[in-house]
């Protein structure tokens, strides 16, 4: 009886999925893609009598119920939620303290990773359950700290002995690989893992390869499942349901952050504390620009850079095209022009550029007077190394 009663909850999610799609079937094509989290006929017999932990924000859903509803829906054992930076919500600044709490919908504890700044959890925790469920959207940038959140957890469960199950979603620049490799000895909470900037990969083929190169510590290997994406291939242009954290709030500045990130290593703002983060870049002392805008405190940007200031500098919110900002790929082009308007010299950047790039030689190159060309093709090497060493992870047809 209690089998039936899930089979019939199984087809009535699959329903409900089918019924949006059929909605929605104007939407692009990327929206016929079947994220990992709808195969839950894959995943459920691997939770089904564990104790199961979910680490997950507002990105976890199946279609518009949240993976946790549902799991407690089928009579799963969910006995604690995880969150990583931005909070389950995901409405927290970026690098916000975020403390533990409770869901309000489930009454199931949240043990925020960014608490006391960890961001791996104890194995007095993890003690308390058997499997991980990991659900989270990725942006596809190396300084997106969800990869980071990936790394650490799987290390955590090889060190404590838990399975580990990751519902693998589409990375939405998964059509280009692009930057430097990481050096190591610039290792962060933004740059974990050796590999570029623009990498490509979704969470679930880089959980191979984190296995199959042996990147985490004394090269231990996690037991990790992957519940693959359907209908997805590396070509596909796939546009996100759910925004990732409040600074990205839609596509256009999830295709300019890989371009524009590096303004937070800067005094320039990338427009966070406006409605269009990171599509645009301005300071008050920037000259030549008619374009103005002024950050204001607001939910996800409490105290954005150049708070209540009036910035002088340019509007990327319409042009160059998508199609433009793409095929470009990073694009140091802004942050040049921004270093040569203000003339600050070395005062330009702090220690986070580094963080953020990778290398050491790009902050040189620019302050050198390099182009943007010139440094871009310093990494060309990198970029055709990767795409090598990649392949055997690779779960999803690519023509990179």
């Amino acid at each position: 009886m209690k089998k039936t009663i899930i089979i019939v909850l199984i087809l009535s999610i699959a329903s409900s999925l089918s019924a949006q799609k059929t909605k929605n079937s104007s939407a692009d094509s990327a929206q016929k893609i079947k994220v990992g989290a709808e195969s839950i006929e894959e995943y459920l017999p691997m939770v089904q009598g564990k104790r199961v932990a979910v680490l997950s924000n507002q990105t976890g859903v199946i279609g518009n119920t949240h993976l946790v509803d549902t799991l407690i829906a089928l009579k799963v054992n969910v006995v604690f939620i995880m969150s990583p930076e931005h909070g389950f919500r995901g409405d927290a600044d970026a690098g916000e303290h975020v403390s533990s709490s409770v869901d309000k919908k489930t009454g199931i504890p949240i043990k925020s990773l960014y608490e006391g700044n960890t961001g791996k959890p104890s194995s007095e925790l993890l003690n308390q359950i058997d499997v991980i469920i990991f659900d989270l959207q990725d942006v596809g940038v190396r300084f997106y700290t969800y990869l980071t959140t990936m790394a650490r957890m799987m290390e955590a469960c090889a060190e404590n002995g838990k399975k580990m199950i990751v519902l693998d979603r589409p990375n939405p620049l998964g059509f280009y690989v692009d930057g430097p490799i990481l050096d190591m000895k610039f290792k962060s909470g933004v740059g974990w893992l050796p590999i570029p900037v623009v990498h490509g990969m979704t969470f679930g083929e880089l959980a191979g390869m984190i296995n199959g190169e042996k990147w985490l510590n004394n090269g231990i290997q996690c037991d990790v499942s992957v519940i693959k994406c359907k209908n997805y291939t590396h070509a596909s242009m796939y546009t996100l349901p759910v925004k990732p954290s409040p600074n990205l709030p839609e596509m256009r500045s999830i295709y300019l952050y890989p371009s524009m990130c590096y303004f937070e290593a800067t005094p320039v703002s990338l427009g966070r504390g406006t409605d269009h983060p990171f599509q645009m870049y301005g300071h008050p002392n920037m000259k030549g620009y008619d374009f103005k805008f002024t950050p204001k405190s607001i939910p996800g940007a409490k105290n954005p850079p150049q708070l209540n200031r009036v910035c002088y500098g340019v509007d990327l919110t319409k042009e160059p095209s998508i199609e433009e900002i793409n095929k470009k790929g990073i694009n140091l082009e802004y942050l040049i022009d921004a270093y040569h308007n203000l003339n600050l010299d070395n005062f330009f950047f702090n220690s986070f550029f580094e963080l953020l790039i990778g290398r050491d030689y790009v902050r040189k190159m620019i302050i050198a007077g390099n182009s943007a060309a010139e440094i871009k093709s310093m990494w060309a090497g990198d970029v055709a190394k990767f795409k090598e060493q990649r392949k055997p992870y690779l779960l999803y047809p690519d023509n990179n």
